[in-house]
């Protein structure tokens, strides 16, 4: 495996609702389960972290083999240099990335959004989630 020596610059914005029937702890720790590299808040109502990595939800999505399905929701929700998703927080407690797709989640949903400011947005989602043939990453 080649050694990437890139440098992403990219800015992670991550909310999360904290409903009055949830322990904040609880919802911190499944933003922090799926984020440890982010500095995490707590705001009125909600979680809210940032972070300038996606490395180790990179990693939970290669080992959950779901690169394609991770693809696929950061080019839907594309915006310029931008991309956002969201997640939903009862696999998030348990470290498992699920995305949130359809029908809004009753608990509300882990939001992120990522601002790629170099080298380019395409480069950082072939970071994060590379593409994939027969379900392995395509390297180069």
């Amino acid at each position: 495996m080649s050694q990437d020596t890139t440098v992403y610059r990219v800015d992670v914005e991550i909310t999360a609702p904290v409903y009055d029937t949830e322990v904040t702890d609880r919802v911190r720790d499944a933003v922090e389960n799926l984020f440890p590299e982010a500095t995490v808040d707590h705001r009125h109502g909600e979680i809210y972290a940032t972070a300038h990595s996606l490395d180790h939800f990179s990693e939970l999505l290669h080992r959950q083999e779901i690169l394609d399905t991770a693809r696929s929701e950061f080019f839907a929700n594309r915006d310029g240099d931008a991309f956002s998703f969201a997640l939903k927080k009862q696999p998030a407690l348990f470290g498992r990335a699920t995305f949130a797709v359809g029908e809004p989640d009753e608990l509300g949903e882990i939001v992120v959004r990522v601002r790629v400011e170099a080298p380019s947005l395409e480069a950082y989602v072939d970071h994060v989630a590379p593409p994939t043939e027969d379900g392995r990453p395509i390297t180069d």
